[in-house]
């Protein structure tokens, strides 16, 4: 049971969602600055920040945190503060330090050469870890911010909820078609011969355990195979048509020294950017687990 509706998400039962999209668009933010929590210590964060920040990711899925620690490059500050919102188990992707969390930074060594976190150029649209298997299924991320870029680096965020009410007030049935557990495909990731990751299919939304929504979606248009329906590309086309307009739900974000982004995995983007003398350095944790209590 998800907010004391049975399951919004079933198609079912569409007086369940019909309470569920009430509540969810009645005070949703539309303002960056609503998303905006200030934190005296991101090691140390009160109760009541703490409460705060679930408050607009029970709202939104997602808060910015304004930390005071400037380009402090202690890793400590994303992971204890990921642990005080219930943050936990980390996943292990292969670009990641061996503590879990990913040092994004402008690299070219052989192992993050040609993966485009990496690098300085733009990327689209997408939820993170799309390409994992189900059993490392990313529901939470936390971005902290250690240096910005001289220019550029901006997210664009969108709360998955948001995209899927919006889709499902469209046609239920485009949403019929991406929960088909063949929705989108991801090919095999192959270098120099050697499967590093194999095939995986699987829906573009889903339901968690808990209730809650899952999405699985990039706007890449290489390296992804849709299910060849006329129906799912219709759904597939007005989904990228959603994400890809300005409404008042989409906001845009820079971070700022010592600030963060926590999310439950919603919808985002990097614009490229240049850097200065001092490289942009941000943080990356991707967690299996949601944000406590939302």
């Amino acid at each position: 049971m998800r907010d004391g509706y049975r399951d919004p998400f079933d198609l079912e039962r569409p007086e369940d969602y019909a309470r569920w999209r009430e509540r969810k668009l009645d005070g949703y933010p539309t303002r960056l600055g609503d998303l905006i929590v200030e934190l005296r210590d991101p090691r140390h964060p009160t109760a009541a920040e703490v409460e705060a920040m679930r408050a607009r990711c029970r709202r939104a899925n997602m808060v910015i945190y304004a930390g005071p620690g400037g380009d402090d490059p202690d890793k400590e500050i994303p992971r204890l503060l990921g642990t005080r919102l219930g943050l936990t188990r980390l996943d292990r992707n292969p670009g990641a330090d061996e503590d879990a969390i990913s040092a994004l930074a402008v690299r070219s060594d052989a192992l993050h050469r040609g993966y485009i976190p990496y690098s300085n150029r733009p990327i689209a649209w997408h939820t993170d870890g799309y390409y994992n298997a189900p059993d490392r299924r990313i529901s939470g991320i936390l971005l902290h911010c250690v240096r910005p870029a001289a220019t550029g680096g901006e997210n664009d965020l969108l709360d998955h909820e948001i995209a899927y009410l919006l889709l499902r007030d469209r046609s239920p049935e485009f949403i019929r078609a991406l929960m088909h557990p063949g929705a989108m495909t991801i090919p095999a990731n192959v270098v120099d011969g050697k499967e590093l990751r194999p095939e995986r299919s699987g829906p573009v939304f889903s339901v968690r355990s808990d209730g809650h929504l899952h999405m699985r979606y990039t706007d890449r248009t290489r390296s992804i195979r849709w299910r060849g329906d006329p129906l799912t590309a219709e759904a597939v086309s007005c989904l990228k048509e959603i994400v890809r307009e300005r409404t008042a739900w989409h906001f845009s974000a820079g971070l700022a020294a010592g600030w963060g982004l926590v999310t439950n995995n919603t919808l985002h983007t990097r614009t490229g950017f240049e850097d200065g003398e001092r490289p942009r350095l941000l943080y990356r944790a991707r967690y299996y687990d949601r944000i406590w209590g939302t």
